[in-house]
């Protein structure tokens, strides 16, 4: 009998299979469908700190509201806040009352501002944890490379110090020393981190000659992003749970991920595009798989191929392909 229970964040789950927060993701009767189809846990769609913002700064320049009265501003920005928080609570609520799987609230955010504290009123509203969405881009060349990395540990503590319910940061892959960051939010008290975030990315419509917005949906292709890291900080930050993300578009792909060592895997992209019943599909293929290799339950496979358990470490740590170029010159010289 096959077993695909796991832990997460110290939440029991009855597989490792999570959805991503997403569209999929914003409503209870999406939400229902996703236990239904058989995913461990899901994470809702991001409150998102710079929607809120924007949505004020639009409020007060169409109310014409000025610096004359920083009251009307104030009410207004509040307002503001308050609504979309709300709404927030009332989802969480109600999915919490419609379905039996961890429900993780999420927080898309970019400064540690007071707004941070509404993380108190999500634990009320029943969150089993938060997952802390965070991308600050670099743009200010003045501003060091350890400046922007505090920002993210100023918004971990702060959300931290307001709940007891576990707190993960879902994390990109720009980061200088990413050891290093994973190990202070390890011992700042993450519960766990995701590997990688997916960031909004600029294209050029060179007709139109406007900025647009590149390819939102991941590729089975991009599960490279992370799988170096998961091998890596899995083995070399202990005590922490890792959830890949990104590129886990089969279950093939879901079982790397798990055999270098994360906790659980996220999908979004592969659910968009084949419906819902993907996720019965990917576990049901990690189900044959375990079944055929003779795995009786997930941690019985579970890190065998991470950095520290393969007999050649550096697999995870070659940046060049020597091996391709070496072996293969005469077809890449052009």
């Amino acid at each position: 009998m096959i077993n695909l229970e796991t832990t997460y964040m110290g939440l029991k789950l009855k597989n490792p299979v999570i959805v991503s927060s997403s569209g999929l993701t914003n409503s209870v009767r999406k939400i229902k469908i996703i236990e239904e189809k058989g995913a461990g846990a899901v994470v809702l769609k991001s409150l998102f700190e710079e929607q809120i913002t924007n949505e004020a700064h639009h409020l007060i320049g169409k109310d014409s509201v000025n610096v004359d009265y920083p009251e009307a501003e104030d009410y207004i920005k509040n307002y503001v806040k308050g609504n979309s928080v709300s709404n927030y609570l009332t989802l969480i609520k109600e999915a919490k009352e419609a379905v039996s799987i961890p429900v993780i609230a999420s927080i898309n955010c970019v400064s540690s501002s007071d707004w941070t504290h509404f993380a108190k009123e999500i634990e009320k509203a029943g969150a089993d944890a938060i997952e802390l969405n965070v991308f600050i881009v670099p743009n200010d060349r003045n501003t060091s490379s350890t400046d922007y990395e505090q920002l993210y540990f100023d918004i971990f503590t702060a959300v931290k110090k307001e709940v007891s319910i576990p707190v993960s940061m879902k994390l990109g892959i720009y980061f200088t020393n990413l050891l290093s960051v994973a190990n202070r939010l390890n011992a700042e008290g993450a519960d766990s981190l995701v590997l990688f975030n997916r960031f909004y990315e600029p294209d050029i419509n060179i007709e139109d000659m406007k900025i647009t917005s590149a390819e939102v949906l991941s590729s089975a292709s991009d599960i490279r992003r992370s799988l170096r890291w998961v091998g890596m900080l899995s083995d070399k930050i202990k005590g922490i749970d890792i959830a890949a993300s990104t590129g886990i578009h089969s279950g093939e792909a879901a079982i790397k991920q798990l055999l270098a060592g994360a906790n659980a895997v996220q999908i979004c992209s592969t659910v968009y595009e084949h419906g819902f019943d993907q996720i019965t599909k990917i576990l049901e293929e990690i189900s044959a798989w375990m079944s055929k290799k003779e795995f009786k339950k997930v941690d019985d496979f579970r890190g065998k191929l991470s950095y520290g358990n393969i007999p050649d470490s550096a697999l995870y740590e070659r940046a060049q392909f020597m091996k391709y170029f070496s072996n293969n010159s005469k077809d890449v010289i052009m």
